[in-house]
């Protein structure tokens, strides 16, 4: 059976779609870690135990390390760390978790404290592995309050670490002996001599030897196997572990002197705790990344099989592709669309992280955190769908889709439970920090549901309605009684930043469409942004109508319209899939379409 690639001149359209979808960083930032994760060292191993596959995985890392002119360059530049994430799940998904770790939590935080005044040499060089221990096992999204304590004493000039009850055991962080000796930034109530409690902060702390073995006073166990990436997750206990002044991380946040006396430009310990853990920010760009990574490549691996596999047709005579039945093209052509604009969406919080200011911080924070939510979820529903359209063969592991369907599942707990994050999200959309766009002028029956300024219009007028609803929950909510008022907001209040979400992706896909290097690829881009906005709007269609922003008509005909869009991006699903970029040498090793010779098979 022979290839159904696309042909020249769709391979012409695939690579204006790539530019645009990747910018013109393409070459500079993606190309080299596409290029590194399809050399043989990173091709997938049967057969592998899940602690083997942990172990791998720090092998790995100490190959991407190689590969860099400078770590610390890596860390600072948040743009070339997320393209790292988004390339590194496809080939192994417990790799892009300890790197992640250890470049983003680890280095990060020691650089963003005084970093130039350390010694990182040890981390650089991969000598020692960095782990980051923030979460207890009584507190994961209540961080502010951890219980670990590390106690000055300005005689000594030393700090005393301590695990004083079993809530604050550190939980999850992978802090075993796999992967060698390890280091970790630890989060710790600092407690000056005076006993004041100054909030939490970060310390340097070593956790085993030479050998890998735990040093004096830290007690690490293992955690049972998880269904995710398999990564040596435990647990670990600080027993009056003595730690030299420079282990504490400070800058202007907060700062102790050897003689004890504390300053900080914060007076909020909360607001300190935030500005220590900053770095976790930058970590949901990461883990959105993956998911975005794992995402085009699902895509690509379900959109190839349904061209390359055969089965019966309508009648007794001749067998035809997959992908020839709209039952098996439409999840597909959905899955692309939704694919192009979360990955769109999060180019533009990258880059508004990149380019944050003190003014314009939060509205970053913010960002960040509400498209890690919505591509992370909306990811696992792409990839489930497309695991079930490769049938039976999307369950094995070497074909790359359903055990980074299962790392997916990390993401969304990660730097952040997207739930509990969109709910500060969506207090913070309710009190201030948003306004809804008015809506438009132009009649509803003056308009057509092809027009794509129509389109965008109804998903802010959806965002609208949810705004409207869950103000007027928190306004009429009984007063006295704060729980019950949010309890009474919240799930309009989830709904308006879900649909904040959707308007942003979808106005970074139309203007990515517009602005397209080629005039097919734009087209295809707008068709993609029809189908994508239809399928919200048909969701949402009730609430249009009864607020007169949809006509009876109208609502009628949206099943005859998304219809239509599918019908004219099916043509092109492949030359779509080839627009994600997915490395062949990545692709033509996975079973599902080589037998190891480059020869596809059905």
């Amino acid at each position: 059976m022979t290839s159904q690639l696309p042909c020249d001149q769709d391979l012409s359209i695939a690579t204006d779609l790539t530019r645009t979808l990747f910018g013109d960083q393409f070459e500079k930032v993606h190309e080299p870690w596409r290029k590194l994760f399809g050399t043989d060292a990173f091709r997938f191993q049967e057969g592998l135990a899940p602690e083997e596959r942990a172990a791998l995985s720090y092998q790995r890392l100490r190959l991407i390390n190689e590969s860099l002119d400078s770590p610390e360059q890596l860390v600072l530049d948040v743009e070339r760390l997320t393209a790292l994430h988004e390339w590194v799940g496809p080939v192994d998904a417990g790799l892009g978790t300890v790197a992640s770790i250890h470049y983003n939590l680890f280095l990060g935080s020691l650089l963003d404290h005084d970093g130039d005044q350390r010694n990182l040499r040890a981390f650089t060089s991969m000598e020692r592995t960095g782990t980051f221990l923030c979460t207890e096992a009584g507190h994961g999204n209540s961080s502010s309050q951890l219980e670990t304590t590390a106690t000055y004493d300005p005689v000594s000039r030393t700090f005393d670490l301590l695990t004083p009850t079993p809530a604050a055991r550190k939980f999850m962080p992978n802090t075993s002996s796999t992967g060698g000796p390890k280091t970790a930034v630890v989060a710790a109530r600092l407690i000056t001599d005076d006993g004041t409690d100054r909030g939490v902060f970060l310390f340097l702390t070593p956790l085993s030897d030479a050998l890998g073995d735990p040093l004096p006073g830290v007690r690490i166990r293992r955690l049972p196997q998880t269904a995710t990436a398999p990564v040596d997750h435990c647990t670990t206990i600080f027993e009056h572990v003595r730690l030299p002044y420079d282990a504490l991380l400070q800058a202007d946040h907060g700062r102790l002197a050897p003689d004890g006396a504390f300053t900080s430009t914060i007076g909020s310990p909360r607001k300190r705790f935030l500005s220590s853990i900053g770095r976790v920010t930058t970590g949901k760009l990461c883990m959105s990344a993956y998911s975005l990574g794992v995402a085009r490549h699902a895509v690509t691996v379900a959109v190839r099989h349904a061209h390359t596999r055969h089965t019966v047709g309508v009648t007794a005579r001749g067998t035809v592709p997959l992908f020839a039945y709209r039952s098996h093209h439409t999840p597909l052509l959905d899955a692309l669309a939704t694919t192009y604009a979360a990955t769109l969406l999060h180019r533009i919080a990258v880059q508004q992280w990149a380019q944050t200011t003190d003014v314009s911080c939060e509205d970053a924070e913010r960002l960040a955190a509400i498209a890690k939510g919505w591509i992370t979820w909306r990811v696992r529903e792409v990839m489930t769908e497309c695991r079930e359209r490769c049938g039976a063969q999307g369950l094995f592991l070497a074909n790359g889709i359903t055990g980074q369907l299962a790392a997916n599942e990390g993401t969304i707990t990660a730097e952040g439970d997207n739930l509990v994050i969109w709910v500060k999200a969506a207090g913070e959309l309710l009190l201030g920090h948003f306004t809804p766009s008015q809506p438009s002028d132009i009649p509803p029956a003056d308009r057509e549901l092809t027009d794509a300024a129509f389109l965008q219009d109804l998903l802010t007028d959806i965002e609208r309605i949810w705004h409207h609803r869950a103000r007027t929950r928190l306004r009429t909510a009984e007063p006295g009684n704060p729980l019950n008022r949010w309890n009474q907001t919240v799930t309009p209040a989830l709904e308006l930043v879900d649909s904040h979400a959707y308007r942003l992706a979808a106005d970074a896909l139309l203007a990515a469409a517009g602005q397209a290097s080629g005039s097919r690829a734009g087209d295809l881009l707008y068709g993609l942004h029809r189908l994508f906005t239809l399928r919200r709007v048909a969701a949402q269609s009730g609430d249009l109508l009864a607020e007169g922003r949809l006509t009876a008509d109208q609502v009628r005909q949206l099943p005859d319209a998304t219809e239509a869009a599918i019908a004219t991006l099916a043509p092109h699903a492949l030359t779509l899939a080839a627009g994600f970029g997915v490395s062949e040498d990545v692709l033509l090793d996975h079973p599902i379409t080589t037998k190891g010779t480059g020869q596809l098979v059905s």
